[in-house]
């Protein structure tokens, strides 16, 4: 039977402002990508969701980014590569910090926003992710674009490497992300968004901006915590993967 996971980005609140309905996400995903910090996310925020993940048996991983809470993660930034890789791995390690008092663990690592984009092409910055890593614990999972370089150094370096798909996001006919500033780079409605999961897991393809099927070999589908109807969206792919036949389990 084919088997995929679901992650969601969670915790991306800051003190009294919330934006992810965490607990209600938790119980539909496998996976957690949880802010630590950077982006979004405090302490105790980052603890409440490591208790609820916890809790539910779900996989905890530290969305790891720039240091940008103004920009949310989704700026251009450029950092030295052994600023970034010091950064990696603390956001890793203070995450882990909330993991392991929950009964838990830090099961992966996966980028955010800008940085998640950047280490598709860019050698530097991915190198440096990978360091941190490394730094943090060389046995974590990295989580990212099929193809990137990535995933590409952290597989040379060692690191178990995990692709992941996008159902809510515009493809190019390369497999990579539309930018976000582009026009049609979210997908919006919800009965494509359903339709596609099941296609990228299930066939593995899904169809890019351009309407040309692409090949995106997966074992992670990530859902998008932050937009209207989140909850509701994500229960009805899982339903919707579950009644073609596939299994949803956590990766790590």
């Amino acid at each position: 039977m084919t088997s995929i996971d679901l992650n969601a980005d969670l915790g991306e609140g800051f003190g009294r402002w919330l934006l992810t309905d965490d607990e209600r996400l938790l119980s539909v995903v496998t996976s957690a990508n949880v802010a630590c910090g950077f982006h979004a996310g405090d302490a105790a925020t980052m603890r409440r969701v490591c208790e609820l993940a916890a809790g539910r048996g779900v996989r905890i991983g530290a969305q790891v980014s720039y240091r940008d809470l103004a920009g949310f993660g989704r700026r251009a930034m450029d950092v030295p590569p052994a600023e970034l890789a010091a950064e990696m791995a603390y956001q890793i390690g203070a995450l882990e910090v909330f993991a392991r008092a929950a009964g838990s663990r830090v099961a992966y690592v996966k980028p955010h926003g800008a940085l998640y984009n950047r280490v598709v092409r860019d050698e530097e910055q991915a190198g440096a992710v990978v360091d941190g890593v490394l730094l943090a614990d060389p046995t974590l999972p990295v989580l990212g674009l099929p193809g990137s370089r990535l995933l590409e150094l952290a597989g040379k370096a060692g690191l178990p490497v995990v692709t992941e798909a996008f159902s809510d996001r515009a493809y190019t006919d390369e497999g990579t992300l539309v930018p976000r500033g582009q026009e049609g780079a979210v997908v919006t409605d919800q009965e494509a968004v359903v339709a596609r999961s099941v296609d990228l897991a299930r066939d593995g393809e899904v169809a890019a901006r351009s309407g040309r099927r692409i090949g995106v070999r997966a074992r992670s589908l990530c859902l998008h915590g932050d937009t209207p109807g989140a909850v509701d969206l994500a229960r009805r792919v899982r339903a919707a993967l579950e009644s073609s036949g596939v299994r949803v389990e956590a990766f790590a």
